[in-house]
């Protein structure tokens, strides 16, 4: 006799958060996570829902959950006086996925699908060596494949290496992807490509020795 007392209860304390029931005035967001390095459903992730209100700069936490084995997510909250949502999902070892979701593309009539994708982070060792280096020797190598516009990702365009080289340089990239560049050695005919597939959670060296 005491369940159908407890159940009520629980959804009396989670309905602001999550809901057990959808209101007349609530959002259903729902959708899957894809992880794109192995074309498979992303699960155990931390997604998180947090709401900007009109003229704010504050991000105000609404909901969190975890992702089922599927990559599947769901919320189920209040309309409120917000602008902007946004959704994040964090999972160790792969690239944060954020996403804007406006408040005016929402509907409280269905589900609204949001369905995204994020990749394990992989690293790629750029090793140099000049073997028989001259003062004014110059390396020119111009990056065409691989990931971009993140913290630790290297610099898109073309990098020179001036003289004596014996470096390494290190760069982020998409798991189980592409990272290609091809490079010229000024006032020789030395030139080509170079490519290795990243190995996601693992780093991949490409050798240029010249």
């Amino acid at each position: 006799m005491k369940r159908p007392f407890q159940f009520s209860l629980i959804c009396l304390l989670l309905s602001s958060i999550f809901g057990c029931k959808k209101g007349p005035a609530d959002f259903t967001l729902t959708g899957t996570i894809t992880d794109s390095s192995f074309s498979a459903p992303l699960s155990d992730a931390v997604v998180k829902l947090y709401g900007t209100e009109a003229g704010g700069l504050s991000l105000d936490l609404i909901a969190q959950t975890t992702l089922e084995s599927d990559g599947s997510y769901s919320f189920t909250f209040e309309r409120g006086k917000i602008e902007t949502y946004h959704l994040s999902v964090v999972k160790f070892n792969y690239f944060e996925l954020y996403e804007d979701i406006p408040f005016s593309s929402l509907t409280i009539e269905e589900d609204n699908i949001r369905n995204y994708s994020t990749t394990a982070k992989s690293w790629v060792k750029l090793r140099f060596i000049n073997t028989s280096p001259l003062v004014d020797d110059v390396l020119e190598y111009i990056k065409q494949e691989g990931k971009s516009a993140c913290v630790e990702c290297c610099p898109d365009g073309t990098t020179y290496l001036n003289g004596a080289v014996d470096t390494s340089i290190y760069c982020m990239n998409d798991g189980n992807t592409e990272y290609r560049y091809y490079y010229f050695v000024h006032n020789s005919s030395i030139q080509g490509p170079k490519s290795a597939i990243t190995t996601a959670f693992d780093t991949t060296e490409i050798l240029l020795s010249y």
